[in-house]
């Protein structure tokens, strides 16, 4: 691949990002523009392995986790593998993150990704029945990604994801697609690897069903005309949670059994202020991990902070790996949040 093309590409990402992070720096300059977006579990992390580094991954990005946080990612992931992720969300709700890449050697690397959140059942309350009116309703969210990442170099990769987005409250459903973008840059300074994503950046998404519609008496005050006419209330149509990720990593090889891994990434959002991530992995004979790091440094109002994890690897025989990662996550006055996931590598 020539360099002219590399160029193209990573100018092309640069071009993007940059008109994102100015639109966003010059519209949140007094406000957070917190809430204001849909399809709020496409923010929940789904690698403990990211999260215990207090998300500060973007650069670090190794294995089919990649798939999430930077597509480019997944060019340097090993082998096939698989990776599944279980979550106890906030208030109850649950987060569940499948995926599953394929390497292809010189022609690159697929990877398939699909996510699902549910609120379990809750009662249907009104001003009338502060109590429940017997009802129950629920809300569910659903994601399903098709990733292509490649080495042009072998110091340059660069990821594409594809992704369809659904959600389903009560009787009403929107859905919408969106792309990652990612690359990963191992540069000539002292070995430290630059990454840069762009996630969700799509169309919008409106609620439609029958939830919205109503029927009505347009004139209560005169008799003898129309009685009811069936109406439909306008529901507004919001963006998704756009974010552009870049980070530093920096790799410490003290012997053939030791490993230091340090990484920081800033973020800006479309729906928040920004922020900075950082965070350490402690790797001892490629066996065990240590991990601990700090999310949303100088992020107003948050209640993300510190974070903390390990890992395991066993090999099972020959090239097969199984993985088991876990993430603890401060969430403030919103309690903690653990996180699990098992992996194989073939």
């Amino acid at each position: 691949m020539n360099k002219k093309l590399i160029n193209i590409l990573v100018l092309f990402l640069i071009i993007i990002a940059g008109h994102e992070a100015q639109a966003q720096r010059l519209s949140s300059s007094n406000i957070s523009k917190t809430g204001t977006t849909v399809a709020q579990f496409l923010k929940i992390g789904v690698s403990p392995r990211a999260i215990a580094m207090g998300g500060a991954y973007v650069a670090v990005s190794d294995d089919i986790s990649a798939i999430y946080t930077n597509p480019a990612g997944l060019a340097i992931a090993p082998g096939y593998q698989v990776m599944f992720t279980h979550t106890d969300w906030i208030a109850g709700t649950n987060y569940d993150f499948g995926a599953v890449s394929l390497n292809f050697q010189n022609m690159g690397n697929l990877g398939l990704m699909i996510s699902s959140f549910n609120s379990g059942e809750m009662l249907v309350r009104t001003i009338e029945s502060p109590d429940g009116t017997g009802e129950k309703f629920s809300t569910s969210d659903f994601m399903v990604g098709l990733a292509y990442s490649k080495s042009l170099t072998t110091n340059f990769s660069i990821g594409l994801t594809g992704k369809y987005i659904h959600q389903q409250l009560w009787h009403m459903s929107a859905s919408t697609f969106a792309l990652d973008v990612g690359l990963l840059f191992t540069t000539p300074f002292w070995g430290v690897t630059l990454g840069a994503s762009i996630k969700n950046f799509g169309s919008t998404m409106q609620l439609q069903g029958q939830d919205s519609k109503f029927a009505t008496d347009p004139d209560k005050r005169n008799g003898g005309n129309v009685n009811i006419i069936n109406a439909e209330y306008e529901m507004l149509q919001y963006r998704l949670p756009l974010s552009f990720q870049v980070g530093l990593s920096k790799d410490l090889n003290f012997s053939e059994t030791n490993r230091l891994v340090f990484a920081v990434d800033a973020v800006t959002p479309n729906d928040n202020y920004e922020s900075v991530n950082a965070g350490v992995e402690y790797g001892w004979d490629r066996t065990l991990f240590l991990r601990a790091g700090y999310r949303a440094l100088f992020q107003e109002d948050t209640e993300e902070g510190l974070t903390a994890g390990f890992g395991l690897n066993f090999r099972l025989s020959g090239t097969t790996k199984f993985q088991i990662d876990y993430a603890y996550a401060d969430m403030g006055r919103l309690d903690k949040i653990d996180r699990f996931s098992l992996g194989v590598t073939f």
